[in-house]
């Protein structure tokens, strides 16, 4: 299929990177050109100078940018370019409100976007095992899901537009709270001069056990914080949150303090550091 991606940062390089590999004519744009060109030497296939470049002609365009500005802005260029009745697919977290704004554009111009934020981070991107929640059409989600697999390992549709982008809040959400409270585990398990490696071993099979668990209790531990999902995201991620909390009226306690713990992270320096290292703030307070 001919396929567009825009956006070539730490998760889209290796995403478009999938979809060369699984045999697509893949078209690329980054608004630093040398990125595209950079990618071109490693996959193949045709670096754009603009996004209606990269999206001429293409029936699936996806999208992979910052923030929803970056969305509003790269959405009408390329649905202006690719293929009637062809399909965005916007892997960017953004707020459910600019994707239903983005779907009834693109409703309006005899094509489809579908809201399909994604969850396993830079190791997932790489390996081609993301979970993409989606939201929109039935009928574009199950076009599009033959050729997102070329990176992911579940698609799930959740409802109507804006409802991928709401389903990623709830995967926010959660992540949140089991980080921090990973967190405060490995501090009390200093603190009470116990070997945190022995505590892992007797805990990490009953029922504290989770992926969080796994994959960054050792690494907490050692204070290493450099595992691809920075604060600044997760920071950017929680406040959409709390912006779509404060709209519907759920009360987010745990996620607003949680949302709190990462400034003082950024306010250490920790900008760039992964979401785990809530661990720092807890041994800077001593």
């Amino acid at each position: 299929m001919k396929v567009a991606f825009i956006g070539l940062g730490t998760m889209g390089f290796p995403m478009a990177g999938h979809l060369a590999k699984a045999g697509h004519e893949v078209s690329v744009f980054n608004r630093t050109p040398a990125k595209a060109i950079r990618w071109t030497e490693v996959h193949g296939g045709r670096a754009g100078m603009t996004v209606a470049e990269a999206a001429g002609g293409c029936e699936i365009v996806a999208l992979c940018v910052g923030n929803d500005d970056d969305v509003r802005d790269v959405t009408p260029q390329a649905l202006a370019a690719m293929a009637p009745g062809g399909v965005i697919v916007d892997h960017t977290t953004t707020s459910a409100v600019v994707a239903r704004e983005m779907a009834d554009l693109a409703r309006a111009s005899g094509r489809w976007f579908v809201d399909a934020p994604v969850s396993g981070g830079q190791a997932g991107a790489e390996n081609g095992q993301l979970t993409v929640m989606a939201g929109g059409d039935a009928a574009a989600v199950a076009r599009i899901e033959p050729v997102i697999a070329a990176y992911s390992k579940a698609v799930k549709r959740i409802g109507e537009a804006g409802s991928g982008q709401l389903a990623k809040m709830v995967n926010q959400i959660c992540i949140a709270g089991v980080v921090q409270g990973l967190a405060e585990a490995v501090h009390f398990s200093k603190r009470a001069g116990i070997d945190p490696g022995l505590v892992y071993d007797a805990i990490s099979k009953g029922a504290a056990q989770s992926w969080q668990m796994d994959n960054r209790w050792a690494t907490m531990v050692q204070g290493k914080f450099d595992f691809g999902f920075a604060v600044d995201w997760m920071r950017k991620d929680l406040g959409l949150v709390l912006d779509e909390a404060a709209a519907n009226g759920a009360t987010l306690d745990m996620t607003a303090l949680v949302d709190g713990y990462y400034a003082e992270v950024q306010a250490m320096g920790g900008n760039r550091w992964d979401t785990s290292s809530l661990a720092a703030r807890l041994e800077g307070k001593g």
